[in-house]
C-alpha cells in the first residue's frame, strides 16, 4: 500500500525505466509464424512415429533371432525331415557353423542371370523357413533362379531360357512405371524368341508368370487350387513392358498381350 500500485513492466527498488527483462536477463521472445509452428510440431510427431519403428524394429529383430536359434538349436529333427539329403546337410550347417558363428551365407549373381550384376546374402532364418515350408522371401527365389541358370548354361539353353529379378518386380519394389521399365529392358537384351520366367509376390503368395515378347503372350501359374485370377498389378506391369518392347523393336503389336491361365501348379 505505501509504494502504490503495481506497475507492469517495471522492477521496483533499481531505478526507473528497467523492465524485468533487463534486470533478470531473460531471453527475448522469438515470435513464431503459423508455417514454423506447424513444422516444429511436425518434427516433433515425426521424432516420436521415428522411436516408435525403432523399437518395433528391434522388438521383431529379436522375436526373429529368438524363433531362429529355437527352430535351428531346439526343435528341429534333420533326421525325420521329407526334405532332400542336400538340404538336410545345409539345416545341419546352419545349426553347426551359421548360428554359433552369427555368420551369413553369401552369394554374388552374375549379370546375366537377370541382366545387372548384384550381390546378395541368406540369413539362417531363411534356410530353415525354407525347410520348414513357411514364406519365403525373393532373396531365396533369386539364388535358387540363379542355381538354375547354372545348369541352363550347362545345357546350352540361356538363349531359350531367361530370368527376371524377383525382388524388382514384386509388390511394394516401385512404382508400376518403373517396374515395367526394369522388365522392358530385361526383354530388350534378347532376340525375342527368348521366354522369361518371372516369379511374382501380389502380397498374398508366390505366382510364376512365363513371358514370351515376341508373341506378346504371356503364361500365368498359381500353386493354390482353385485360385486363377491374375493380379492387376503384375497384369499391367508386363503389359506396359510388351508395349514399351514393341517401340524398341518397332512393332505396332496387338491392343493388349494374350494372358492363358495354365492349370494344374
Amino acid at each position: 500500500m505505501t509504494l502504490g500500485p503495481e506497475h507492469p513492466g517495471r522492477v521496483r527498488g533499481v531505478g526507473a525505466g528497467i523492465s524485468p527483462r533487463q534486470y533478470f536477463n531473460l531471453p527475448k521472445p522469438q515470435r513464431m509464424s503459423f508455417d514454423d509452428r506447424l513444422k516444429d510440431s511436425l518434427r516433433v510427431l515425426l521424432q516420436e512415429e521415428t522411436k516408435k519403428m525403432e523399437a518395433k524394429a528391434r522388438e521383431e529383430a529379436l522375436r526373429m533371432e529368438a524363433r531362429t536359434k529355437q527352430l535351428v538349436i531346439e526343435g528341429v529333427d534333420y533326421s525325420n525331415m521329407e526334405v532332400s539329403s542336400s538340404l538336410k546337410s545345409l539345416c545341419r550347417y546352419v545349426e553347426t557353423t551359421l548360428v554359433p558363428q552369427d555368420k551369413i551365407m553369401n552369394f554374388t549373381i552374375d549379370k546375366e542371370v537377370f541382366g545387372l550384376e548384384r550381390n546378395t546374402f541368406v540369413l539362417p532364418e531363411d534356410i530353415t523357413q525354407f525347410a520348414g515350408m513357411e514364406e519365403i522371401g525373393a532373396t531365396v527365389v533369386a539364388v535358387y533362379m540363379r542355381y538354375l541358370h547354372d545348369h541352363l548354361k550347362e545345357a546350352n539353353m540361356c538363349s531359350m531360357v531367361g530370368f527376371i529379378d524377383p525382388a524388382t518386380v514384386s509388390a511394394n519394389s516401385g512404382t508400376i512405371a518403373d517396374r515395367s521399365r526394369l522388365v522392358a529392358g530385361r526383354l530388350q537384351k534378347t532376340d525375342g524368341e527368348q521366354i522369361f520366367m518371372m516369379p511374382y509376390h501380389p502380397g498374398r503368395h508366390w505366382v510364376l508368370l512365363i513371358v514370351r515378347a515376341k508373341r506378346e503372350t504371356v503364361y500365368f501359374l498359381d500353386p493354390l487350387p482353385g485360385n486363377r485370377v491374375v493380379d492387376e498389378e503384375g497384369k499391367n506391369i508386363v503389359n506396359s513392358a510388351i508395349k514399351i518392347y514393341n517401340s524398341h523393336i518397332a512393332r505396332a503389336g496387338r491392343k493388349a498381350p494374350i494372358w492363358k491361365t495354365l492349370s494344374g501348379t
